[in-house]
């Protein structure tokens, strides 16, 4: 028996409507050490339904005798609205017997194609798999592998990715009460805001002399777009406050500086004319002090 592993997985279909193919398969992705991919059947004869599975693959490769009991969710997203989006939730045996598991009747085709329901965007369809391996019969050994598939996790209800992960629970720990009043559901704008919040606390961790006041100017109004959305960001705004305020400072000591270079440039050419001046009076105070020659005369 292996320990619990689990992963969310998004799958984007891409122009879903003009599909003509009867089966679609996602890149295989990795969970418990064990390759999975999601599969749909967009165009199967008489179908009113999207078949939607998970299955295993790579079979020929496992060892005789493995299973997978696996908890696992397979959820078609309205982008418009969490509230009404599709979701079927099982837990299931996986062997060599039954490698694959879903439902067949659980995502008509006309609510999924009727634009009002959004659940295609851009004709782009988005399925969300949460998968979560309770308990592991046969080892075998497999590494993640690049994919095309986007890997998200959840933190107090915003899907991030694993390299976000740190940053944003050290943020909710020291201010959980972050997004007390961010009362948004649509995920497609949790995640937006979350980034936006990510990209403004980065562009403010530079240097003032990276940013321009436009810049600082932006992100005023991106910090106000997400107070104005819920987001209780005081110690963000303190922070922005603090880089216009060096900014400033910066640019008042550059053109300081600029204008004591001018001044010292202006005083050393008077320097280097007040010395040629005075080689030159000194040559010449030391003819007056010379004795008058009588070589002419005598």
């Amino acid at each position: 028996m292996g320990n619990q592993s689990g992963k969310k997985i998004t799958w984007t279909i891409k122009n879903f409507s003009s599909l003509q193919c009867e089966k679609l398969c996602s890149d295989p992705f990795v969970v418990a050490r064990c390759k999975w991919r999601l599969c749909a059947y967009p165009k199967r004869k008489k179908a009113d339904y999207l078949y939607l599975f998970l299955e295993v693959t790579d079979l020929d490769s496992l060892p005789c005798g493995w299973r997978r009991n696996v908890r696992y969710s397979l959820n078609i997203v309205n982008q418009n609205s969490l509230k009404r989006s599709r979701q079927n939730d099982e837990q299931k045996w996986f062997d060599d017997k039954t490698p694959r598991r879903g439902r067949v009747s659980m995502f008509p085709l006309n609510e999924i194609h009727a634009k009002e329901n959004g659940y295609l965007v851009n004709d782009e369809l988005r399925i969300v798999a949460e998968i979560e391996v309770i308990e592991v019969l046969g080892k075998f050994d497999v590494t993640d592998e690049t994919s095309t598939i986007t890997e998200t996790m959840d933190a107090n209800g915003f899907h991030l990715l694993p390299s976000q992960m740190e940053v944003v629970s050290r943020l909710l720990e020291r201010h959980p009460e972050i997004a007390s009043d961010f009362s948004t559901k649509n995920q497609n704008l949790r995640t937006g805001y979350m980034s936006l919040l990510l990209s403004l606390i980065e562009t403010l961790r530079q240097s003032p002399h990276e940013l321009s006041m436009t810049d600082l100017a932006e992100a005023d109004a991106a910090l106000g777009s997400m107070t104005n959305a819920g987001f209780k960001l005081d110690w963000l705004e303190k922070k922005l406050d603090e880089m216009a305020e060096k900014k400033e400072k910066e640019e008042a000591g550059e053109a300081r500086v600029q204008e004591i270079e001018e001044e010292l440039k202006d005083l050393k050419h008077k320097c280097s004319d007040l010395e040629a001046q005075l080689e030159k009076e000194k040559r010449e105070l030391s003819a007056a002090k010379a004795p008058i020659s009588f070589d002419d005369v005598m």
